[in-house]
């Protein structure tokens, strides 16, 4: 990690960490003294903890001559995370703890706003640290697992975004089973959502870039079921339904198919997402329906993939505000390609150099064109967006950085959308570097 880092990080961010870390001591030494009829030998010893450090830099370089020519941040992220074992016992009961510290190490009023770190709304400027303690306890009964408290879900309607500093959590229960072969079901009821760059837990809303929505309406919660079954090694099918009261509901399709094919593996991922309003509808109207396939061939380290989605209905695509939609366009930087009736295609190329004799090294291409766009709010038609993505990622090897991670991404981002919109032209620029350190 940059030396920087120590020279920045006050002695209020480490005794944060510090702190963290003795609260979940106290967890454990709590359960130590319970009688013995309550504890379980694996509460203790398939306990497991570890520490991620995340160094990120981003740089938003706006092209489109606005107010703001730049959002430009940098941070040092702490990610502490203790898990148990289960007690013994027809039910078997557990705690995790994750303790998470966001650290500024640059930053400034006229270039915050990256998500990097919270940003004051009267002054825009960054805070120093942020940082939170997250608890969840758990519950195990044959192959299903029940947790409640901060929960994260990566699922195809709200998947938690891990694209910043610190991963974005909920507060909820959830329930997962794999009681049945090849089967996973998924069930459960979200009522806070803790953001990326924020401290607290707060309503869920609908995402409104572009002002797709009434993003000042709120829900109450979000609940879903449904499953992902693996009929046979090649083929998986997906199939979800949730609910964001008052807001909008979401049906999920997904098939997922791979085909040796000559000396490689053809792939198909196709994928469906059905809305429409919940109840009073407070957000407006929603009436989506986002259809997409990608298919793609691997061929020792080289992967070609071709791409298109569509989007029809009246509105743009919904989706909750701080996750991500795990559609088509997922992972894109600039944009989420989500708009009204809009049509998208994209090509990515994949290499991964173990194939020339260099593990961990791997490396990405991939452009991403929209058109036919409707932005109502602007009175817009047929307008057109495209990104181009560069990415390179290494993971050492071997000696004393072994397992540190390194990531460069590079997005060039272009539209013809009206001033004001969300979406600006700029070139992004985005650094990380990630190291897992376990604890026990």
């Amino acid at each position: 990690m940059p030396k920087r880092l120590m020279n920045t990080g006050s002695i209020a961010s480490l005794s944060c960490i510090c702190s963290i870390h003795s609260r979940w001591i106290v967890a454990l030494l709590g359960i130590s003294v319970l009688p013995s009829t309550l504890r379980a030998e694996g509460f203790i010893e398939d306990s497991h903890g570890n520490l991620t450090l995340r160094n990120y830099y981003l740089d938003r370089d706006y092209k489109d001559g606005g107010a703001k020519s730049a959002a430009r941040e940098w941070a040092q992220g702490f990610i502490l995370g203790m898990e148990s074992g289960f007690t013994q016992g027809v039910v078997g009961f557990g705690l995790d703890v994750r303790g998470l510290l966001g650290v500024k190490l640059d930053s400034a009023p006229d270039r915050s706003g990256t998500e990097l770190l919270p940003v004051s709304a009267s002054d825009k400027r960054a805070a120093d640290e942020y940082s939170r303690l997250a608890p969840t306890a758990k519950l195990r009964f044959a192959q299903s697992t029940v947790k409640s408290g901060d929960v994260s879900i990566f699922l195809p309607f709200a998947f938690a975004s891990p694209s910043r500093l610190l991963p974005q959590t909920f507060r909820g229960t959830t329930l997962s089973s794999k009681d049945i072969d090849g089967l996973t079901l998924n069930t459960g009821y979200i009522d806070r959502i803790n953001k990326r760059d924020s401290t607290d837990y707060q309503a869920m809303s609908i995402a409104t870039p572009n002002r797709r929505f009434n993003g000042a309406a709120t829900t109450s919660h979000l609940a879903y079921v449904g499953g992902d079954y693996q009929v046979n090694k090649e083929l998986s099918l997906r199939a979800y339904h949730a609910e964001v009261a008052e807001l909008y509901q979401q049906d999920t399709l997904a098939l997922l198919h791979n085909l040796p094919l000559g000396d490689g593996v053809f792939t198909s991922d196709l994928r469906s997402f059905f809305s429409r309003e919940d109840g009073a509808a407070k957000a407006g109207e929603v009436d989506n329906r986002n259809l997409s396939a990608l298919f793609g061939y691997r061929l020792g380290g080289h992967r070609v993939s071709l791409g298109y989605m569509h989007s029809s209905g009246d509105t743009a695509t919904p989706y909750i505000s701080g996750t991500e939609l795990m559609g088509m366009s997922e992972l894109t930087m600039a944009s989420d390609f989500l708009n009204a009736k809009e049509r998208t295609w994209q090509a990515i190329y994949d290499y991964d150099f173990v194939a020339s004799g260099v593990p961990g090294l791997k490396g990405r291409l991939r452009y991403v064109r929209g058109d036919n766009i409707e932005l109502a709010a602007f009175n817009a038609e047929d307008r057109k967006e495209r990104e181009f993505q560069m990415e390179l990622g290494y993971v050492i090897q071997s000696g004393p950085l072994k397992n540190v991670g390194l990531l460069a991404r590079k997005a060039i981002y272009r539209n013809d959308f009206p001033s004001g919109t969300a979406f600006r032209d700029e070139n992004q620029t985005r650094f990380q570097v990630l190291y897992t350190l376990p604890i026990w």
